[in-house]
């Protein structure tokens, strides 16, 4: 992880994570911090599906500057030893037609009430992240650093689809043999629910697995590339 730049890194807590906390400012200016599942946008930027009966957006719609921590420390006897990302910024509506595919696609179990009239999508603008690596390992963030370039964004949100099939195609033999290289050939079914220029999320039933490339894609066919070497891929 020392080889990786500092805001590469936090993007993976980030990818890694499908929940967080979520801190608001509850009346009278009183922090208020919550449980929210989470996914991530092809940049890097958080998406939320929350409802409006919820004190958390209730306050977001009052001040909409909030942060969320993401907890990558799971694994490690020292839970302070492993990796944390706290982002900061404003929580607003979704704007990209793609975010609600995006979140359903790493929560499905979400669209039994993503169309209640009382819920909807919310992405972060981010200001900042401050990334804990571990002991001494600290690094303020800035959203250009965190955030993957646009232009890659875009490429391989324009590219996902096709990325998908290919993984996914016939008997998913592609997605097999990603997660048996990765330790996880114990369970069967394995389908890639997301790609992005960090890696991939997958999914069998319940079971969810992300696997990050070994360097960040900036382009389709970088992503194919190494979604065909599954010795390369990362564990989360």
């Amino acid at each position: 992880m020392d080889e990786i730049a500092p805001g590469a890194l936090a993007r993976r807590v980030m990818r890694a994570s499908d929940r967080a906390a979520l801190a608001t400012l509850a009346d009278g200016g009183t922090p208020y911090a919550s449980l929210v599942l989470t996914a991530l946008d092809q940049d890097g930027t958080p998406i939320l599906l929350i409802s409006r009966l919820a004190r958390h957006t209730r306050n977001a719609e009052s001040d909409p500057r909030v942060s969320l921590l993401f907890d990558g420390t799971a694994g490690h006897a020292d839970p302070l030893t492993g990796p944390r990302v706290t982002v900061m910024g404003r929580l607003q509506p979704g704007s990209e037609q793609r975010q609600p595919d995006r979140y359903l696609a790493r929560h499905p179990s979400a669209g039994q009430y993503a169309g209640f009239g009382d819920f909807a999508f919310h992405a972060m603008e981010i200001g900042q992240a401050h990334l804990v690596a571990g002991f001494g390992r600290i690094h303020r963030i800035c959203a250009t650093d965190l955030l993957a370039p646009a232009d890659v964004a875009g490429r391989l949100a324009a590219a996902e689809p096709a990325l998908l099939q290919m993984v996914n195609d016939g008997d998913g033999t592609l997605a097999t043999r990603l997660a048996a290289a990765r330790g996880c050939s114990g369970v069967s079914g394995w389908r890639a629910a997301g790609i992005d220029c960090d890696g991939a999320d997958f999914r069998a039933g319940d079971t969810t697995m992300r696997l990050h490339f070994p360097r960040a894609a900036t382009s389709a066919e970088e992503a194919a590339a190494m979604l065909r070497q599954p010795d390369d891929m990362v564990p989360a």
